[in-house]
C-alpha cells in the first residue's frame, strides 16, 4: 500500500453527522483514509508506512468549500476591459478603483475616449450597476459622450449591453428589429440597449475576440487563485459553451487539468447554444462530451435561463411588479417551449439547472417541473432552481413536493436588499430575498453560491454562510426577515456537502469521509466557537486538493 500521511489538527470538522468532529485526518493516494485520533487510526497506521505532518496542528480543517455557481471564463475576460463598476475590483494590473456615481462613470468613459488617439478604435467597458450608479445608459447619451467612436458598455451582471450609434452600425442591426431584448425609444429608434442572452449575444458578436484577450488560460488561473484564497476547492462553470464549445473546452482542459490548478470544476453547458448547434442530437453530443471527464474537470447537467438579473433589475415578478410598474424580461427560450426543450434531457437523466431570480420565473420553472413529472415521473432528479432570489413560502413547499433543489445567491440579503427596497422591488420582496428559512422548514436541500464575478459580490463561501445565519443588511444593524435565518450547521452544509449534492458530487467531495477526495479548507479559527457575527472574518490559511497543501 502507499504511504499514509496523517494531519493532526486543532479540530477536524468532517460534515459527517454521525462523526462530526475529529482530531486528525489520514490521507492515502489523494483520498481520505480515516478521521479520528492517532489512537483510533492505529489499525491503519500499525500495518502501513505513514508520516505525521504537523503543518496544520494548530489549524481547523473542514471539507473544501464548494461554490456551485461561478463564471470564471466569462468573468476573466470582462475583468480585462475598462472597468467602471461601483466597487473595488481585481484586474490584470491590480485593483481597479470604484466609481460611485453616474457622473463618475461618464467621466471615466470620457477619459478613456480622450486618451485613445485612434478615433476608430472601439471602447469596451464593463461593470455598470444601474441600481448603484444612477440608472441605465442609452444610445443618445453615449453618442454625446464619444461621438462617432463605437462603444460597448456591459453591465456588472452582464444581462445588459449599452451601445451608441457607431456600435449599432458595426453590429449591423436594423432599427425595426424585433429580436427579444433589443430595446427601442418611444419613436421606434433603437435605443442601444440589449437585454438578456439572445440580445446581448447579437450586441457582442463582433467583440468576442477583444473581450477574451484578457481571459483564456491565464484568466482561469487568476480566478482560481481568488477561489483558493477563499477556501474553495470545487466550483461549477454555469454558462459553459456560451461562445464556442470546443474553444472553451480546450481552454479549460489546459488550465484545470494542469496538476498545479487548485480546483475541481464542473462544466454546466448552456442549453440554447447547444440546441442551436446540435438540435435534437444535443443530448447525444453532451453524453459523448462526458467521455472527456477527469477527476478535476467534468461535464455536469444542463442549464436554462428563465428571466434576468437581480442586481440589474431584469428579473420577472408577479403582482405588483416593480416600483415603477414595469417588469423584467423573460430570457432566451420562450417559457411555453421550455417543457419540450427540457424533456429530452429529463428522459436521459441529465440534471437540469434552471436560472430563476424572480417569483414569476420561479413559478414558470416549477410549472415546467410539474409537467415533466406528469410526462415521466422521476425520483432523485435534482432539478435545481438557480439563484432563487425573490420567492414565497408556498414556492418552497411546491419545490419540495416536486423533488427539486435550490442553489441560492444569499449574498444579496446583505449587499443589496436595502438598495432594492428603494430601487426596483420595494420593501417586502427586498427584505425577504433568499428565503432559506422557508426552504429549511420544507426540507429542501439547498446550496449557497456567489455567481462570481458577474455580480457585485464576493467569492467567499464563509461570507455567504455568515449572511445566511445573520441576515444583517448593509447598514450593519437591520436584520432582514429574521424568520428566514438558518443555523450554523445548515449554513456550513450549504457550502460543503449540500453544495456537493446539488452538483451530484456527494460521493466524492463535500465531507471528510473515507473514500472521498482529500480536499479540505484550512481555517485559523473554529466556526463553531466564534461569534456568528464574526464567521466571515475567520482567516483562511489555505486548502488541500487530493491531500496536497496549498497555503493562501
Amino acid at each position: 500500500m502507499s504511504t499514509i500521511t496523517v494531519f493532526p489538527a486543532r479540530k477536524v470538522i468532517t460534515m459527517d453527522p454521525g462523526r462530526p468532529f475529529a482530531d486528525a485526518i489520514a490521507v492515502m493516494d489523494g483520498r481520505v483514509l480515516s478521521t479520528g485520533t492517532l489512537t483510533s487510526m492505529q489499525p491503519w497506521l500499525s500495518r502501513n508506512q505513514h508520516v505525521i505532518d504537523d503543518t496544520l496542528k494548530d489549524k481547523v480543517i473542514m471539507p473544501g468549500l464548494i461554490d456551485p455557481h461561478t463564471h470564471f471564463a466569462m468573468s476573466s475576460g470582462f475583468m480585462s476591459l475598462h472597468y467602471i463598476g461601483p466597487i473595488e475590483s481585481p484586474g490584470p494590473a491590480g485593483m481597479n478603483p470604484p466609481l460611485p456615481t453616474h457622473e463618475t462613470v461618464l467621466a471615466k468613459l470620457r477619459e478613456v475616449h480622450e486618451q485613445e488617439k485612434d478615433p476608430t478604435k472601439p471602447i469596451i467597458a464593463w461593470g455598470l450597476d444601474p441600481a448603484l450608479q444612477g440608472g441605465h445608459l442609452h444610445r443618445d447619451e453615449l453618442d454625446e459622450l464619444v461621438g462617432s467612436r463605437p462603444i460597448w458598455v456591459i453591465s456588472y451582471a452582464p444581462h445588459f449591453v449599452y451601445t451608441n450609434s457607431a456600435a449599432l452600425a458595426v453590429i449591423g442591426i436594423a432599427e425595426e428589429s424585433t429580436v427579444h431584448g433589443v430595446q427601442h425609444y418611444a419613436d421606434g429608434r433603437l435605443d442601444g440597449v440589449f437585454v438578456e442572452i439572445e440580445a446581448t449575444r447579437i450586441a457582442l458578436a463582433g467583440m468576442r475576440d477583444e473581450i477574451n484577450k484578457g481571459g483564456g488560460v491565464a484568466g482561469l488561473r487568476r480566478m482560481a487563485d481568488v477561489a483558493r484564497r477563499a477556501g474553495v476547492t470545487t466550483t461549477a462553470e454555469m454558462v459553459f459553451g456560451w461562445i464556442d464549445f470546443e474553444t472553451e473546452w480546450a481552454m479549460h482542459n489546459e488550465a484545470v487539468n494542469d496538476p498545479t490548478f487548485p480546483l475541481r470544476m464542473a462544466l454546466v453547458p448552456l442549453e440554447n447554444p447547444l440546441y442551436k448547434a446540435h438540435g435534437e442530437k444535443a443530448v447525444e453530443f453532451l453524453r459523448a462530451a462526458a467521455e472527456r471527464n477527469s477527476d478535476k474537470l467534468f461535464f455536469h447537467g444542463i442549464k436554462w435561463l428563465t428571466d434576468g438579473s437581480f442586481p440589474a433589475m431584469s428579473l420577472r415578478l408577479n403582482f405588483p411588479g416593480y416600483l415603477d410598474g414595469s417588469n423584467g424580461l423573460r430570457n432566451d427560450v420562450p417559457w411555453e417551449d421550455l417543457t419540450a426543450r427540457m424533456l429530452p434531457f429529463w428522459r436521459a437523466g441529465i440534471q437540469i439547472h434552471c436560472h430563476a431570480n424572480g417569483d414569476e420565473a420561479i413559478d414558470a420553472s416549477l410549472d415546467v417541473l410539474a409537467r415533466l413529472q406528469e410526462i415521466q415521473p422521476r425520483f432523485d432528479h435534482r432539478f435545481t432552481i438557480e439563484h432563487y432570489c425573490i420567492s414565497t413560502p408556498e414556492q418552497a413547499r411546491r419545490l419540495k413536493a416536486l423533488g427539486g433543489l435550490a442553489s441560492v445567491n444569499i449574498n444579496f440579503v446583505h449587499y443589496r436588499s436595502q438598495l432594492h427596497s428603494e430601487h426596483g422591488f420595494g420593501p417586502d420582496r427586498s427584505e425577504a430575498v433568499g428565503r432559506l428559512g422557508s426552504l429549511a422548514r420544507e426540507g429542501v436541500v439547498f446550496a449557497l453560491h456567489s455567481d462570481f464575478s458577474l455580480v457585485v459580490l464576493p467569492l467567499h463561501p464563509l461570507t455567504a454562510a455568515w449572511v445566511a445565519i445573520n441576515r444583517v443588511a448593509l447598514d450593519g444593524e437591520t436584520v432582514m426577515a429574521p424568520g428566514e435565518r438558518i443555523n450554523l450547521e445548515r449554513a456550513l452544509r450549504a457550502i460543503t456537502i449540500d453544495a456537493a449534492y446539488v452538483l451530484g458530487l456527494e460521493n466524492k467531495v463535500g465531507s471528510l469521509e473515507p473514500g472521498k477526495f482529500a480536499d479540505f479548507a484550512v481555517l485559523e479559527a473554529d466556526p463553531f466557537e466564534v461569534d456568528p457575527i464574526a464567521l466571515k472574518d475567520i482567516p483562511i490559511w489555505g486548502t488541500a486538493l487530493a491531500g496536497k497543501l496549498q497555503s493562501a
